[in-house]
């Protein structure tokens, strides 16, 4: 017996999932499926009906019959019209509709991925299988609905022929076995494929947006021809997988090609001497010689196949990003509290294994400020991140007022916890959007009787200090993001602002490293006087902000080396040396 390696174990459930999600995304198109069904049946039915139709009215024109035939052939035509129209219009809404859902799904998964989950994926990558291969997948009812109708005429083609004449069937049925043995070959081979294109797009696209996110780097070095050669590099790959695909579907519609045409003349040659032999009427003979074409008609099932397969593809790369596993969230509230922060043998390891916090114990006194502090890389930033809830630790604990942060409901959580950082992503329609992001509704909306802001933004936009950056704009507060000129001191606080609406812990993750020595005093002093009872944890490399924190807790090497007063460490050469550098001396 053959044994499988994990991996290829992996993508054997991956494969199952993502037909599970192809399945599930059939129904997204909801009564609009249903009508396209519906729709589509009548026209396969009245596309059967018509050659039996046809054949009866040149019997009947041929011997003085009645004319109802030819009438009845002409309102046939009649509903093929309307039902092709029909098709096109629900397949279309169908198409739309489960798209918009299989979006609103991935997206809202997204969001409940932790920021080192959601990180594995480039944005360009995830902007790919948002935009294009979620539009891939959304196909599929419409694929798998046409699909099966397209099947039909073929099959009853068959069916007819061997009512009219056995013979005339079972030649059908030869060459029809031909045709879809072609058919099944392509589909396996053009499935592989496609998904090494749209993976290879996802890296290009990747590395797209890691660009245009550097530019001002890349223009500063003066290396943009370099950059266009890494964002291409992987071009002639994707050129070889599309060249590959469009190879594979002109050889299949070449093959069908030259098979169909065969398979209608054999019908038409064996019908021939049927009505020759008196087994077939004139009628039945034009009937048969239309049951031929729409069984080797076989052959135009190959573009729903190439559809069929681009929609696989694309949910198994959805599938992939859906089976990440999202931070799951408790339901309880935090009991009162001033915010002590408790993190017991708290471990956090990199991708490859490698420990960034080991065994971490540290113990925050409720309303107390803290200084992290450490050398590049000793886990600064992994422990403000999982003081908060942004990162899960891989081993031990993190509890504030005594409840550990993984049973607390995200409202609860949310609310009692802010974050700023060194390099904020500004979130929100107007400046005003902004900073009461964290806010309440009611809190978070512009006031309509004058006031400039909300109470709440008006204070945490003072107590930032970016107060008088906003009130300088033309149209202050409801100025929009898009159009306030802003530079990376200002967005950083406008991220600080925006964080000062949580109630029990704040974390500032180097949040003031663009600011002014002034600025980030005064800033500093606004935090601590104004802090309203909450604690404070503070990343930094300034030695006065950890002169100025109740205790710094010293990292090194992803392990807590002590938890004092700056004064204390002060007289340690190593601790010194993490500032002298930078600063010059104390």
């Amino acid at each position: 017996m053959v044994r499988r390696n994990p991996s290829q174990r992996l993508r054997g459930d991956q494969r199952l999932r993502g037909d599970r999600l192809l399945r599930e995304t059939v129904w997204y198109g909801g009564a609009w499926s249903v009508a396209l069904a519906a729709v589509a049946l009548i026209g396969a039915a009245a596309m059967l009906v018509f050659p039996v139709v046809l054949g009866r009215a040149v019997d009947a024109a041929l011997t003085g019959g009645t004319a109802w035939w030819t009438i009845a052939a002409c309102a046939l035509v009649g509903i093929l019209v309307v039902t092709d129209a029909a098709t096109n219009l629900a397949s279309g809404h169908q198409t739309a509709r489960a798209t918009a859902t299989l979006r609103y799904r991935l997206l809202r998964h997204l969001f409940t991925l932790s920021p080192r989950d959601a990180g594995r994926y480039p944005v360009g990558d995830l902007v790919g299988r948002l935009a294009g291969q979620a539009a891939d997948a959304g196909q599929i009812g419409t694929a798998a609905v046409l699909g099966l109708v397209a099947l039909l005429p073929p099959v009853g083609s068959i069916v007819a022929l061997l009512l009219l004449e056995p013979v005339l069937g079972l030649t059908m049925i030869a060459g029809t076995a031909l045709l879809a043995l072609l058919m099944r070959t392509f589909v396996a081979d053009a499935s592989q494929v496609t998904a090494e294109y749209q993976r290879v797009q996802g890296d290009i696209a990747g590395r797209l947006v890691e660009a245009l996110t550097g530019a001002r780097t890349i223009a500063a070095a003066a290396t943009a021809p370099r950059e266009v050669t890494r964002v291409l590099a992987p071009l002639p790959e994707l050129a070889g997988h599309g060249r590959r695909s469009w190879d594979l579907l002109a050889g299949a519609a070449a093959r069908t090609a030259a098979v169909a045409p065969l398979l209608h003349l054999s019908v038409v040659a064996v019908g021939g001497y049927a009505l020759t032999a008196g087994w077939l009427t004139p009628g039945q003979l034009v009937a048969a010689v239309q049951y031929a074409a729409l069984g080797a008609g076989l052959g135009a099932v190959l573009a729903t196949l190439n559809r069929l397969v681009r929609c696989r593809a694309g949910a198994h790369r959805i599938a992939m990003v859906l089976d990440e596993p999202g931070v799951r969230h408790g339901s309880a509230p935090l009991p009162p509290g001033g915010g002590a922060l408790r993190l017991h043998g708290v471990t956090v390891q990199a991708s490859d294994g490698r420990p960034v916090l080991h065994d971490v114990d540290l113990a925050v006194p409720a309303g107390a400020t803290v200084a992290v502090v450490g050398e590049s890389g000793s886990g600064k930033s992994t422990l403000a991140a999982v003081a908060g809830r942004l990162q899960d630790p891989d081993a031990g604990e993190v509890l504030l007022d005594g409840v550990p942060l993984r049973r607390l409901s995200p409202s609860a959580l949310r609310r009692a916890v802010g974050y700023a950082f060194e390099r904020p992503v500004l979130v929100g329609e107007t400046l005003h959007d902004v900073i009461g992001l964290g806010l309440p509704d009611d809190q978070a909306t512009v006031p309509v009787d004058g006031r400039p802001a909300s109470p709440p933004v008006l204070r945490a936009a003072r107590d930032a200090a970016v107060d008088g950056y906003v009130e300088r704009l033309p149209e202050g507060y409801r100025t929009p993001l898009a159009d306030a000129p802003l530079s990376g001191g200002e967005a950083q606080r406008l991220g600080l602002a925006r964080a000062l609406s949580a109630e029990r812990l704040l974390i500032l993750d180097d949040a003031t490293s663009s600011l002014d020595t002034a600025t980030a005093h005064r800033i500093g002093q606004a935090v601590v006087e104004r802090s309203g009872g909450r604690t404070r944890l503070v990343v930094t490399h300034r030695a006065a902000t950890a002169a100025s924190a109740d205790l710094v807790a010293w990292l090194h090497a992803g392990r807590l080396r002590a938890l004092a007063p700056h004064r204390r460490l002060w007289s340690d050469p190593a601790y010194r040396a993490m500032f002298l550098p930078v600063e010059g001396g104390r």
